[in-house]
């Protein structure tokens, strides 16, 4: 399965600065794997499978990647699906600056069910933890976290600490740095531009 998910996902090298406001060298143009349903329908049936173990009662995923995976998770399971949404924040540049909300009229239909909190691609897990906080405020339970590919390890203490239960397709080393501590940007490299944020 592994193969699978990397083989459709084109990898650029070089210096990125990341929602959650760490710099990395590695960016994945995770957008390409949504082109093409057929292709993500498998890779979504997987991820199913393996976050029904954690018995959730329903799904969640942050927009846009997350939310389309999310959906087609929550049908599989036959459960409720709901998306989180990206707010501007006045932290600026701080990492996790970030939050994330639930549409008003659907947050209460969350109230008391174990979720599982699903994205696409998750690195220092910015989406995933204002998702989490989110829900928390919501009265929801999250249960699992899931994911086609997770990039390093530097999201695994904060799940750890949550109790959740962390199921992906696949797996790549990936380095992160804080902006004072980023080699790059000691050495003056202007950061690479992304396609999408």
């Amino acid at each position: 399965m592994q193969a699978n998910v990397l083989d459709w996902l084109p990898a650029r090298r070089g210096h990125f600065r990341y929602e959650s406001g760490y710099h990395g060298e590695l960016w994945l143009d995770v957008d390409r794997l949504f082109v093409e349903p057929r292709r993500i329908a498998p890779l979504a049936h997987e991820l199913a499978a393996r976050l029904a173990r954690s018995e959730v009662e329903a799904v969640v995923g942050p927009l846009v990647g997350g939310a389309l995976l999310a959906h087609v998770i929550a049908t599989d399971l036959g459960v409720p699906f709901a998306y989180s949404a990206p707010t501007p924040s006045s932290a600026g540049e701080a990492l996790f600056s970030v939050s994330y909300r639930l549409p008003s009229t659907v947050a209460p239909l969350l109230k008391g069910r174990r979720v599982a909190i699903v994205d696409d691609a998750v690195n220092a897990g910015s989406a995933l933890r204002a998702t989490f906080r989110a829900l928390v405020d919501a009265g929801a339970r999250p249960a699992a976290a899931g994911a086609l590919v997770v990039l390093g390890d530097s999201v695994l203490p904060f799940l750890d600490e949550k109790g959740l239960a962390l199921e992906r397709l696949a797996s790549l080393p990936n380095r992160l740095w804080t902006p004072s501590d980023c080699p790059h940007c000691a050495r003056g490299v202007p950061l690479s531009a992304e396609s999408d944020g």
